[in-house]
């Protein structure tokens, strides 16, 4: 059975045709900088992490209701706060700029 904040992004990511997979890390586990060839809609379920966009050096905390889009193409990387993380994740395919 789903959390109530889980089955409330759940919808909103659903009304936006967006189909979310669950994922959760352990306290500090470190995502190296990195980027995908798809967008990325991220919501925290639990715990918190740090993001932290190349590009701006922007950094960004998501604690649990937040969220977060990372465009494609878009290197980030990511620290895993000391109570761990669950996130929900969906992905948004980049639309070639011939049909934009």
């Amino acid at each position: 059975m789903l959390r109530p904040l889980e089955e409330r992004i759940q919808r909103v990511l659903a009304h936006e045709g967006l189909m979310a997979s669950r994922w959760s890390n352990g306290p500090g586990a470190v995502y190296p900088v990195h980027d995908h060839s798809y967008g990325k809609v991220l919501y925290c379920l639990e715990g918190s992490i740090q993001f932290r966009m190349e590009a701006t050096g922007h950094e960004v905390l998501l604690e649990p209701g937040d969220r977060l889009n990372i465009p494609a193409g878009a290197a980030h990387g990511a620290v895993v706060g000391s109570q761990g993380v669950v996130c929900l994740e969906a992905h948004q395919e980049a639309v070639p700029a011939a049909t934009r």
